[in-house]
């Protein structure tokens, strides 16, 4: 049944009898005064939460977590985490490149149970990423890599020690005993001090050496050199007034033990002088074969920016390769990694080469590491998202960053009808642009 509305001079308009008129209004839509048992049901007021775990768990996403991070950190070792060489460009463009993949997703498929755990370097990882190497970890938050290392071996996947890591490489492996340890390596100019890392990283239960060979010398960080960064960092009149704003940093900087590295006892003095104290301008292939001889565990070079030369690392024995531009912290507009790993992963295949692919920089999401897998990538590491995490809450904010990329991947894989990461292959991507 309708009504008929006929103004004057003007078309009959047939309305249906729900709709309210001038001649009455659904009961429904009547006003009246709403009694408290109506309004009971809705009214689930929670106790504001402000402390840092409520913030943590809050945090949705690795960007918050990097906001966190600036809010409770120094400038000058939130800038070396989040900073790259010169204009930064090379950082942009990587994490651009993330942003420029469109998923193809396949629908009508049982994506019921998601599977994130793959193989790497002759184990099984939980998850399809590891913790990567990052310098004076302990200037970032003071847990530093013991955080790390635990949230790894908690996670059940990798954790790579630095060579410019703040603590010792025993007391790392006694942190997490039942973790799976790597250690990175720069090869020294005084190739003794290079054989006692990689023989006290044997002994401490490290099973895969990750060598880096993207720094024959440092790159222009230009935050670091306008912070004038120095290890230990220097009470200046600077950094007085920024520790005003972050006690908490100051605090456990102060309270716990003095900065211990990896490779040496003590430093002081700034990043450069120790970086270009530390790199060998000289290394060649030859030093790789030297590596190849000396360490019996896996091999990984760290640095690969061309096909060329990851084929060439590969001949010359090594298990891996990590393709990567040192987070944009050495050459800007240097090669995009992620654009990198279809041609690798086509060259090793044509070489018949079982070699892991490794990619590192850019990665900000559970999504973007998804795409890097398929791409081709077998495996892939995260070093500022980790930093960011820890910097906003130490151990915990460690855990965080790992459990907000476990959830990305499980979630854009059921998205994209995967449900195993060895289902995911090129068809699952594009590059738009590309």
């Amino acid at each position: 049944m309708t009504q008929t509305v006929q103004p004057s001079n003007t078309p009959s308009l047939e309305v249906p009898a729900n709709v309210p008129t001038a001649v009455g209004r659904p009961a429904a839509l009547k006003r009246r005064v709403p009694k408290y048992s109506d309004l009971a049901p809705l009214m689930k007021f929670k106790k504001p939460e402000f402390s840092n775990a409520a913030k943590l768990r809050r945090a949705s996403t690795i960007w918050e977590l990097r906001d966190m991070a600036k809010r409770r950190t120094p400038q000058a070792p939130f800038d070396y985490t989040d900073g790259a060489a010169e204009a930064e460009i090379t950082l942009r463009r990587a994490r651009q490149a993330f942003q420029d993949i469109e998923f193809r997703p396949g629908i009508l498929r049982d994506v019921s149970n998601i599977d994130l755990r793959t193989g790497i370097l002759g184990k099984e990882s939980r998850l399809p990423f590891g913790i990567a190497p990052t310098g004076f970890t302990r200037m970032m938050q003071s847990e530093g890599e013991y955080a790390g290392s635990q949230a790894a071996e908690a996670a059940g996947i990798p954790y790579t020690l630095s060579t410019m890591g703040t603590a010792s490489i025993e007391d790392v492996a006694a942190a997490a005993p039942n973790g799976r340890n790597w250690f990175q390596l720069y090869l020294w100019t005084d190739r003794d001090r290079s054989l006692e890392l990689i023989e006290r990283a044997a002994k401490a239960g490290n099973d895969t050496l990750m060598v880096t060979v993207d720094t024959a010398v440092a790159g222009a960080r230009l935050r670091d050199v306008r912070n004038g960064m120095t290890i230990p960092p220097a009470l200046t009149v600077k950094t007085v007034l920024d520790a005003s704003y972050r006690p908490a940093w100051w605090f456990n900087f102060l309270t716990h033990e003095p900065l211990t590295f990896a490779s040496l006892s003590r430093y002081t003095g700034t990043v450069a002088d120790l970086i270009n104290s530390m790199f060998d301008p000289t290394l060649t292939f030859d030093d790789l074969d030297w590596l190849r001889e000396t360490w019996k565990g896996k091999l990984v070079v760290k640095g690969i920016q061309t096909v060329e030369d990851a084929r060439k690392v590969v001949d010359h024995g090594a298990d891996g390769v990590v393709i990567s531009n040192h987070g944009g912290r050495q050459l800007d507009r240097a090669p995009i990694p992620l654009h990198l790993v279809p041609e690798v992963s086509a060259a090793l295949k044509a070489d018949n080469s079982d070699a892991a692919i490794i990619l590192d920089t850019g990665i900000m999401s559970g999504a973007d590491i998804v795409a890097a897998l398929a791409l081709g990538a077998g495996f892939t590491l995260i070093g500022r998202a980790y930093l960011y995490g820890l910097m906003a809450g130490g151990r915990a904010g460690v855990d965080r960053t790992i459990q907000i990329l476990e959830k990305d991947m499980a979630r854009t894989m059921a998205l994209l009808g995967v449900t195993k990461i060895s289902e995911l292959n090129p068809d699952h991507v594009r590059l738009l642009g590309a």
